[in-house]
């Protein structure tokens, strides 16, 4: 019955879709389709996944559409009405169930976390509910640690259960709480989790009585068992290493930093109580909007689950997402009273860049900036001045290695071009600044402090190639084992290369998800530093130079100890 009824939503959206072109919009500003349609073109073949999307002015939606297939088994086209899940989209509506406990008084967001979680270690200093909101508590996040074990997510079933265990097994933070900002899903499965310690109810349950309900989202519910039947639920894909597509589902039962189902229209109810408190009220805006403040004074982009930003001159509040092969955006551009939901069941998609070319047609008159944003000032430096500060950077807080580069006209960081605004400042359009010193270092190159639009600043210092012989790739050779992670990293030498078995295996052919790939060969980086893709390998040595472990580096971990075992 669902799969006929399936069908006919789907060839009634076909029809729609096939309209001629018209103003979509009757709040004004006429949007014409084949405008539209060209946003999404990439989705408009038949025999692939796509998205949805739906926008609203002044708090009423005013254009709903829909692109490609929720269920490619079944020939099931996407419709507006289609339920997707957003992923990190999800964080705001997790701050919002945490709001209304503070609004209640139930709550402070200055209580110390282990007021309610006990079980977590003491760290020295109080880690608090605000700094779960803000990201800036300093704890890892549970899902890189269950990747570095050998079963990322999704490889197992995961729940509540496991993503505590593993948070409370860590004998270190990141770095002191409130000091940087690093994102971290960790924050948001505590903060679910909290409401449920607090109320006695589960965290659906708080979230249908207390937001979901009274704001008439009644397609949206959090996905606390993944074996549950969903009606009219696209299938999340990723493209697999055979160039078929292939289904890429969020097994696993964790909420709080993901797992909503919902629909475009449904966050748009949402996004309206942003503006106007019809749950929460005044309080419950100001708090949501609150800008995270490091402990340096440093106010944050991140507020209540959402980016405070701009976008081409306009105020912006924001979050994107993705988990398995569904990917979100919901945005608001308040001072237009504009809001754009888009959902995808496409791995591929770029939902942020959608969005924003939906907005580009609605708000075409108020747009002050190009595509690029602000341009910054520039001055022309000769390829003389330039050549000797590119190369390998160590960044302090991680040991992470960051490449600076130069074309011999330009430098560039991590892809983006760096704009001179003297011979030692420089920023690039997305908003990093970095920051060269005059003394140069042992190499010749001076350190630098690259200070980052939504986070903080981080020093980088130069470091030297590193070509090991093969009688230095020796010494690091052993077993290594890790109590925080509960694994064991054998490293091998083979043929001039270290390398990490994998005793998990490569998967099936064409698998779009696999534990960890083949044994995994490391890149020297900088003395006793290696790298495999994003995550560094540092090893460590004693004062009479043994090398007793290693640390490992990631974007959402930071120097995760193993101790050498043999």
């Amino acid at each position: 019955m669902y799969a006929r009824s399936w069908l006919l939503i789907g060839f009634v959206a076909a029809v729609l879709a096939c309209a001629p072109p018209g103003d979509p919009d009757p709040a004004g500003g006429a949007i014409d389709l084949p405008s539209l349609d060209a946003v999404f073109s990439e989705f408009a073949d038949p025999a692939g996944p796509g998205c949805a999307m739906a926008v609203s002015r002044d708090g009423q939606e005013v254009l709903s559409r829909a692109y490609g297939m929720a269920d490619l088994e079944w020939r099931i086209p996407n419709v507006p009405e289609t339920v997707f899940e957003p992923g990190s989209v999800s964080k705001q509506f997790t701050a919002a169930a945490t709001m209304l406990l503070v609004i209640d008084g139930a709550i402070s967001l200055d209580d110390d976390i282990r007021d309610y979680f006990p079980e977590i270690p003491d760290y020295g200093e109080p880690v608090t509910v605000r700094m779960l909101v803000n990201h800036t508590s300093g704890l890892r996040d549970w899902g890189s640690i269950a990747g570095i074990e050998g079963w990322r997510r999704w490889t197992r079933v995961h729940s509540h259960k496991h993503a505590l265990d593993i948070v409370t097994r860590q004998q270190a933070l990141n770095y002191e709480p409130g000091r940087y900002w690093s994102y971290t899903n960790s924050g948001y499965n505590l903060l679910a989790m909290l409401v449920e310690r607090v109320t006695g109810m589960s965290f659906d349950g708080f979230s249908q009585e207390r937001l979901f309900g009274p704001l008439g989202m009644t397609n949206t519910e959090w996905r606390d068992d993944f074996t549950e039947v969903v009606e009219n639920r696209a299938v999340g894909y990723s493209p697999g290493d055979d160039g078929e597509w292939h289904m890429d589902m969020p097994f696993e039962n964790v909420t709080g930093n993901g797992g909503l189902l919902t629909t475009v229209g449904d966050m748009l109810r949402f996004a309206r109580n942003l503006d106007t408190g019809e749950v929460g009220g005044g309080e419950f805006i100001r708090l949501m909007h609150e800008q995270g403040i490091l402990d340096s004074g440093r106010q944050l982009a991140y507020a209540g689950g959402i980016y405070v930003e701009e976008y081409r001159g306009l105020k912006e509040v924001h979050h994107s997402g993705g988990t398995a092969g569904y990917r979100g955006y919901l945005t608001r551009f308040p001072d237009h009273g504009v809001a754009i939901s888009i959902m995808c069941n496409d791995a591929n998609a770029s939902p942020r860049r959608l969005a924003h070319g939906v907005a580009d047609l609605y708000l075409a008159d108020a747009i002050t900036q190009d595509e690029s944003g602000a341009a910054p000032a520039t001055v022309e430096l000769e390829p003389e001045l330039l050549a000797p500060l590119a190369g390998t950077y160590r960044d302090t807080r991680t040991g992470q290695p960051v490449e600076i580069a130069t074309d011999g006209d330009h430098l560039s960081f991590g892809g983006d071009r760096l704009f001179a605004s003297s011979s030692s400042e420089f920023s690039s359009a997305s908003g990093i600044e970095i920051s060269f010193e005059t003394v140069p270092m042992a190499d010749g190159r001076p350190a630098a402090l690259m200070d980052s639009p939504v986070g903080d600043d981080v020093r980088l210092e130069p470091v030297a190639d590193f070509e090991p012989t093969a009688r230095e790739l020796a010494d690091y050779v052993g077993s290594y084992y890790s109590h925080e992670a509960e694994a064991t990293y054998s490293i091998a030498a083979d043929g001039g290369t270290l390398t990490i078995a994998n005793r998990y295996g490569e998967g099936p052919p064409g698998n779009a998800i696999r534990p960890l790939g083949p044994d995994r060969t490391l890149t020297p980086a900088y003395r006793d530093v290696f790298t495999r893709g994003l995550t560094t390998y540092i090893f460590r040595r004693d004062q009479a130079g043994r090398i007793t472990g290693l640390s490992l580096s990631e974007a959402r971990v930071w120097d995760l100890r193993f101790e050498r075992t043999r």
